[in-house]
């Protein structure tokens, strides 16, 4: 008998209506698709803005009980979810907040039922959710509220991989968050994520420091002493490659990247920087420690570009293609 490989179905949120989401969703749609993608939107902006594109493009309304289809070229299957507030192109409407909300709800909860194999999600405007009323920090602290779990955020561009200790906090309150339990917790689900999501058996992890020079001995800090290096000591009694505290300003070099898996950055200003400077539009944003699997572009709304076209669809292209080799591997192990 042949086997049959397993049509992977993917939810994709397209993020702030006002901005390029919609855009590189319909244009990602343009191409023939290896999987079920299932946009999760307000059918009529998608609609609009489609039009707006002149993109050619066939809605079909997403059914749950049937089973996953290759869809065609052109093809939106969608999910339907109505907007509060007809949307303005590039203008933002705090309106729309519990819109873009709903959707990424839908998408994981989706996940957790076993609807959707993964979510990928498109780039949401954090302070106009905010003016809203909601509190609201990002897609991975949402989503982790969700689901449970312990989230730890991760980036990955062809040739590099940078994993963060602590995400979306102002930089005042970075040191005062990281402590040597919830560093070894990051670093235990990195590990477990790299070998079960990844197939890499033995993953190697450089480790930053957090202070310059690594800290110097103490004399630029004391979290590396204090914290960091005991941290990584206890883990490498349990086997673990890790290679730490490095100074962050030489850690990118190609002779240390070359046999590493992983850089775990402390903050995210530290590490992602680098990793967007060497691959922005062909990077994903993978979120390890989460009961589903999600990805999501490595970029903003970028307001002023909606509705003009002039969108690079590869940041898309690499997360839905990260997300459905998750789910191949995940497949092929159950």
């Amino acid at each position: 008998m042949p086997s049959h490989k397993k049509i992977s179905r993917i939810a994709l949120t397209p993020g702030e209506p006002s901005g390029i989401g919609p855009d590189i969703c319909l244009k990602f749609l343009q191409q023939q698709l290896d999987c079920q993608t299932v946009i999760i939107a307000d059918p009529e902006l998608l609609e609009s803005r489609a039009e707006l594109l002149n993109l050619p493009i066939r809605f079909t309304e997403f059914r749950p009980d049937e089973a996953p289809i290759i869809q065609e070229k052109g093809v939106c299957c969608v999910l339907p979810v109505k907007m509060q507030t007809i949307s303005e192109v590039g203008k933002l409407s705090p309106l729309n907040s519990r819109y873009v909300l709903k959707t990424i709800t839908r998408a994981t909860k989706g996940c957790l039922q076993g609807i959707f194999d993964a979510m990928v999600t498109g780039p949401v405007h954090k302070a106009n959710i905010n003016k809203a009323g909601f509190e609201f920090s990002g897609h991975t602290e949402f989503i982790a509220d969700l689901t449970g779990g312990h989230p730890v955020m991760m980036l990955a561009t062809p040739g590099l991989r940078v994993a963060l200790v602590t995400t979306h906090l102002p930089l005042v309150k970075v040191s005062q968050a990281i402590t040597q339990h919830s560093l070894r917790r990051v670093i235990q689900i990195l590990y477990q994520g790299l070998q079960n999501q990844f197939n890499i058996k033995k993953p190697r992890i450089l480790v930053c420091g957090l202070n310059p020079h690594a800290g110097e001995n103490g004399h630029l800090g004391t979290e590396e002493t204090e914290i960091i290096e005991p941290a990584l000591k206890m883990l490498r009694k349990s086997g673990l490659d890790l290679q730490g505290p490095l100074p962050a300003d030489t850690v990118f070099t190609p002779k240390n990247l070359q046999s590493a898996d992983v850089v775990l950055a402390m903050y995210h200003d530290q590490g992602l920087p680098v990793l967007k400077y060497m691959g922005f539009g062909q990077a994903a944003n993978i979120t390890l420690g989460l009961p589903i699997i999600r990805t999501s572009v490595d970029h903003g709304t970028a307001l002023e570009l909606a509705g003009t076209g002039k969108v690079d669809v590869g940041s898309l292209e690499f997360a839905m293609k990260v997300a459905q080799e998750i789910v191949c591997k995940k497949n092929a192990s159950s």
